[in-house]
């Protein structure tokens, strides 16, 4: 699977959600994450934790740089009763590198995932996945990221390279 990212810092995180709402035509999703990342030779590999129970066991590779750039990645769905005994042998195994707690509003424009994102301790970001199609290239899925990047109002100065667990 693929698309391409951008993550930006957001000043005002009520402006960008109205745009947002606008852009989808609707009120979007709220979602409550918990990722917990592990140790890993290359790329990144987190267990994501909904606050139902459930998770997500995600591998994804990608640059660290700004702008709209391709991620690779691969998710398996964890049920709830499995969630717990999975940390821990991954934990066991590899190591905890960082955790990242946040409440995220997703809107879909498009095949585009629009996230606003409230990460606890570090502030307010916004992510764009453009989920790309199997014939589709990398520079139309930047080309998608761009103009939505400024329909959103976001600058290139707002730009961030890596993961929020880099942040931290």
């Amino acid at each position: 699977m693929r698309n391409v990212e951008i993550k930006a810092k957001v000043s005002d995180i009520e402006e960008l959600r109205c745009k947002a709402k606008i852009l989808s035509n609707s009120e979007g999703t709220i979602i409550k994450q918990n990722d917990t990342f592990y140790v890993s030779s290359k790329g990144r590999l987190k267990l994501r934790k909904f606050e139902y129970g459930d998770a997500e066991l995600i591998y994804y590779d990608r640059p660290d740089t700004e702008g709209p750039k391709l991620s690779s990645y691969e998710k398996s769905p964890i049920p709830s009763g499995s969630v717990p005994s999975l940390d821990a042998v991954l934990t066991q195994a590899l190591g905890v590198s960082g955790m990242v707690k946040k409440t995220r509003h997703l809107f879909l424009v498009g095949q585009t995932r629009v996230h606003v994102d409230e990460v606890e301790g570090l502030g307010d970001f916004m992510e764009l996945e453009v989920v790309l199609n199997a014939n589709q290239s990398i520079e139309e899925g930047q080309e998608i990221a761009l103009t939505l990047m400024k329909s959103l109002g976001i600058e290139e100065s707002d730009l961030l390279s890596g993961a929020y667990k880099d942040l931290m």
